[in-house]
């Protein structure tokens, strides 16, 4: 059996496998179109043979956003950058290409992105799709960074889409989760490169929760790590700087990223999957092993870290006022369980945006992400964090694990009826849907 698999999705013959390996997807058949023309025709045909149409990215959502029976589009081909126009500060991509491209291809240009997520793996489409976001206290996610897009529709129009042209569409579009249509192209706000001075420290719980506020006012990005059954934490704050650059040495860097943060962590997840007792103690082992370090360089190599550790995860959008008792509650709650969590849970934050299905849309944001190795039982975990946060009027990302519905999600997101109206209107055939979007959209 032929297979293919890379740091993203698993590829064997006539079926697909997200990255955490918890999604499979057996469709019909499969294409890789190589322009917006061929994206069209195809998805045109396929609806005359009343296929459902998705489009995956590099698999990097937990949820079955993408999954379908129907024809799947690839994202191999409809890659690289399609024009620079300094003048205007964009950059116009194909939608299939990777983070990891788009960032050396703008390096080389003397361009940045303002901000960006953890990791680079994702195409640009799948990552605007579905949320990503980094941490910032004034910039916001992808989806925020996009300035036009080509959005191919049911019966196969390509429609340009800005705040110009079809602005009604590309207010939604930027965030569309794959229920519009299928994005050619997009354009991305882009700024002259800049490099970022990183400043990672081992903090107490009580102490990080305590100056959170100040802690997110005072740094452009601020984030930290809660190692459950302890009161460890590891901050991270990125802050522009004037240089000159200064990044990790190369065996340095390689002690914290691959042998602790990925090598030895990777072992204690094991070990802790095999051993749930031995969890606390390993915890304690895995907050103590990062040290202190600083270091200035590439704003988009400091935004993202390789991970190598496979996991699934949930992450929900609160109200950045309740993110701290929401945390308490979840410390609480896993002291006073039997649950033996391995896995950091991971804050970030987020200015408020206007696009109407985005986490942050119209509220300082505060995000509470957990985590659970790949292959040990999640549920009751993230059923329970999943309670408080919804307590305090959560929005779960929407490529992580979650279990809201329509009903829930229509409370928490004001524009959420608009959204639904205009996919009735895009695509009334249902072209583009699934069980997902069925579920979290009706």
């Amino acid at each position: 059996m032929t297979e293919t698999t890379t740091a993203t999705a698993t590829w064997t013959r006539g079926a697909w496998r997200n990255w955490a390996g918890n999604v499979t997807a057996r469709p019909a058949r499969t294409v890789a179109p190589a322009s917006t023309a061929e994206l069209a025709a195809a998805v045109a045909r396929a609806a005359a043979d009343g296929l459902r149409v998705k489009a995956v990215g590099a698999g990097h959502s937990f949820t079955a956003a993408a999954a379908t029976d129907g024809l799947l589009i690839r994202p191999d081909r409809l890659t690289g950058v399609r024009a620079v126009d300094r003048r205007a500060g964009t950059v116009t991509v194909a939608a299939g290409t990777t983070l990891r491209r788009l960032n050396t291809e703008l390096a080389a240009r003397g361009l940045s992105l303002a901000n960006m997520g953890d990791i680079m793996e994702q195409t640009v489409s799948g990552a605007v799709s579905t949320g990503t976001h980094g941490t910032g206290r004034d910039s916001a996610s992808l989806s925020a960074q996009v300035s036009a897009l080509v959005l191919v529709t049911a019966d196969g129009t390509a429609l340009p889409c800005s705040a110009h042209e079809n602005p009604e569409v590309f207010a939604a579009a930027r965030l569309g989760l794959g229920a519009l249509g299928v994005i050619s192209e997009l354009t991305f706000a882009v700024e002259p490169s800049f490099l970022l001075r990183a400043c990672e420290e081992p903090m107490g719980l009580d102490r990080v929760t305590a100056e959170f506020d100040q802690l997110v006012a005072e740094n452009e990005h601020f984030e930290f790590f809660w190692f459950p059954h302890t009161r460890s934490c590891v901050t991270k704050r990125n802050n522009r700087s004037a240089g000159p650059a200064s990044p990790p040495g190369r065996v340095s860097a390689w002690v914290e990223d691959e042998l602790v943060s990925n090598g030895l962590f990777q072992a204690v997840c094991t070990a802790g999957r095999a051993v749930p007792s031995a969890v606390p103690g390993l915890a304690r082992v895995a907050g103590r092993a990062l040290s202190a370090r600083t270091y200035t360089d590439d704003a988009y190599k400091v935004f993202t870290s390789p991970r190598r550790v496979r996991f699934v995860e949930m992450e929900y959008a609160l109200p950045r006022e309740a993110a701290m008792a929401a945390l308490a509650e979840l410390r609480a709650m896993i002291e006073r369980s039997r649950l033996r969590i391995g896995f950091p849970v991971e804050i970030r934050t987020a200015p408020a945006d206007d696009i109407p299905l985005s986490t942050g849309y119209g509220r300082e944001t505060a995000y509470i992400a957990v985590h659970m190795y790949r292959g040990a039982p999640y549920r009751a975990y993230f059923g329970a964090a999943e309670r408080i946060m919804t307590a305090h009027g959560g929005r779960p990302h929407w490529g992580k694990l979650h279990g809201r519905d329509a009903e829930y999600l229509a409370g928490v997101y004001p524009r959420f009826g608009e959204f639904v109206a205009l996919r009735d209107r895009l695509d009334a055939g249902r072209v583009f849907a699934n069980a997902y979007l069925g579920r979290v959209l009706g």
